[in-house]
């Protein structure tokens, strides 16, 4: 993945545990502390399902 593909995520606030996420077909998640450990890939629509039931509060 491209470093300019990642951003913070919104949902990591201003605390120091970030955060980081590349969306596309393939969504991946990383540490912002921890980059080095690697990333999570989720299909775009699970990272979407996950993403309307945080938003519902549901999680």
């Amino acid at each position: 993945m491209n470093k300019a593909e990642w951003h913070k995520s919104s949902y990591s606030g201003g605390a120091n545990h970030c955060v980081e996420v590349a969306e596309g077909p393939v969504t991946a998640v990383r540490d912002t502390r921890n980059r080095q450990a690697g990333h999570l890939s989720f299909p775009a629509a699970e990272w979407d399902a996950f993403l309307t039931d945080l938003r519902a509060d549901r999680l």
